[in-house]
């Protein structure tokens, strides 16, 4: 492998109303199969698939480096992420059940936990390898079978995904992914055998989604954007917070859904916190992704590029200070010159009524602004369309716990940030979606119940 930047790696067909068809019937007649299957022989196929990917984890962290532009040091993690969530359902595979209830002369009841059917599952771009296996790995488990459509910027790694699932054994056309844009996800949303669609990626995309899956009454999960809110009071761990604010803000060069872009700072510690992190920000490695020392590789494609340093020149017209990074930068490498890179960016003199801190950027660029009170900045922080996520810094426990309990945001973190492991539910309040990702949750949007009624005795008419 070799970085191309700015350069075509490959070119996919998109796949039309034909050949949707065909991947649904495919899974379709795959599912007849699956679903009979135990949850015990479910869970073996899926140990099998996590031990292929942790086996080949260079190889597939390489091909998601060159897929999405991100640093091969966050990719691994990615890699590791998404073998230890087939791990996660595996094991949870074996024990989907539903429940007895007693009732009166002897009769009784029962629910059956049962599979869906065709599950669709439409990813985004920036981290197209970790959310097709969130999205696979408990659809699978509760025995649907899956058609899963990449992000047209991001077609690569998902076909390895699916290439891994049939070595370890699952029936064939089980997970089928098909290419394309909106097209094939309109076809793949209308298509009367799809039982059910999980959505990640813009609030725009996302009502299309809702909508069209309206029309077949088809039940969905979506998992949009944010503007999430990191607050950082006075008494913190300095040194944590900061690093908590890097994570939540440069992570995959600012690409990601649950960032804390709205670094609010208690203004006892405003000046010291802003000139630590403008320091360690200008200190962010940026270049090669493929390198083990780089820490920020380039952004998805040159419109996207374009759109955040369009946010940036709009910050300062409307009053913000660029406190370092906001430009274009280039490589001293000649063969990188025409990726798309920018130096991380960090805006001072925000105020909360700024199209920077309204507006979601997905880049890699942090509005600080300060605050006095905690009443005060649990308000700001919750004046936002969208709720995914929020962060609290303090060595104060009962008010850390205060705070997030008061945060309308529905994965929050506490003293750490943009920790995500596969054990925990997520997902979003308001704008951001509903429906989880993850954890035990997750099982309940991949299988619905089934309710039998035993009468031991004779039916009594009222005839």
């Amino acid at each position: 492998f070799k970085m191309c930047p700015g350069r075509v790696i490959s070119k996919l067909l998109c796949s039309g109303e034909k050949e949707v068809d065909l991947a649904v019937q495919s899974a379709k007649a795959a599912f007849k199969i699956w679903s009979q299957m135990s949850g015990m022989e479910r869970s073996r196929v899926l140990l099998e698939a996590a031990r292929i990917i942790r086996e080949q984890r260079e190889e597939i962290a390489t091909l998601e480096t060159i897929n999405n532009g991100k640093s091969i040091f966050e990719a691994r993690v990615d890699i590791d992420i998404s073998w230890q969530c087939l791990e996660y359902y595996a094991g949870l595979a074996g024990s989907l059940a539903g429940e007895h209830v007693q009732l009166p002369g002897g009769s009784f009841g029962y629910t059956r936990r049962e599979p869906l059917g065709v599950c669709v599952g439409i990813g985004a771009w920036n981290y197209p390898f970790q959310i097709a296996c969130w999205k696979s790995a408990p659809a699978l488990a509760c025995g649907n079978a899956m058609v899963f459509k990449p992000s047209p910027f991001t077609p690569v790694s998902v076909v390895r995904l699916a290439e891994i699932f049939t070595e370890a054994g699952v029936p064939k056309g089980l997970f089928n992914v098909v290419q394309g844009g909106a097209a094939t996800g309109q076809f793949l949303c209308h298509h009367p055998d799809v039982a059910k669609i999980s959505f990640t990626g813009s609030v725009p995309t996302g009502i299309k989604v809702m909508e069209m899956a309206a029309k077949g009454v088809k039940p969905v999960t979506l998992e949009m954007g944010g503007k999430s809110p990191l607050i950082i009071f006075s008494d913190c761990d300095f040194e944590n917070a900061v690093n908590g604010a890097l994570m939540a803000n440069f992570l995959t060069q600012g690409e990601v859904c649950c960032n804390g872009t709205r670094v609010f700072v208690e203004r006892k510690l405003l000046d010291a916190f802003t000139k630590e992190v403008v320091k360690r920000t200008q200190k962010i490695k940026i270049g090669d992704p493929l390198l083990e020392d780089t820490r920020m590789g380039a952004l998805i494609n040159r419109p996207h590029l374009d759109r955040v340093l369009g946010f940036i020149k709009q910050a300062k017209e409307q009053g913000a200070e660029v406190l370092c990074g906001g430009d274009l930068y280039v490589p001293d490498d000649p063969k990188l010159k025409n990726g798309y890179y920018m130096r991380p960016c960090v805006l001072g003199n925000c105020r909360d009524d700024m199209t920077c801190v309204k507006e979601e950027i997905f880049g890699p660029v942090m509005s600080i602004l300060p605050f006095d009170t905690e009443e005060e900045v649990v308000e700001r922080a919750n004046t936002t369309k969208y709720g995914l996520a929020g962060g609290v810094f303090t060595r104060d426990i009962q008010k850390a716990h205060r705070v997030v309990a008061a945060l309308k945001a529905g994965m929050c973190f506490i003293n750490n940030y943009n920790v995500s492991p596969v054990e925990l539910p997520f997902g979003g309040y308001k704008a951001s979606g509903f429906g989880r990702e993850n954890g035990r949750a997750a099982i309940e949007y991949y299988s619905q119940l089934k309710t039998v009624c035993v009468e031991m005795g004779n039916v009594e008419s009222v005839f």
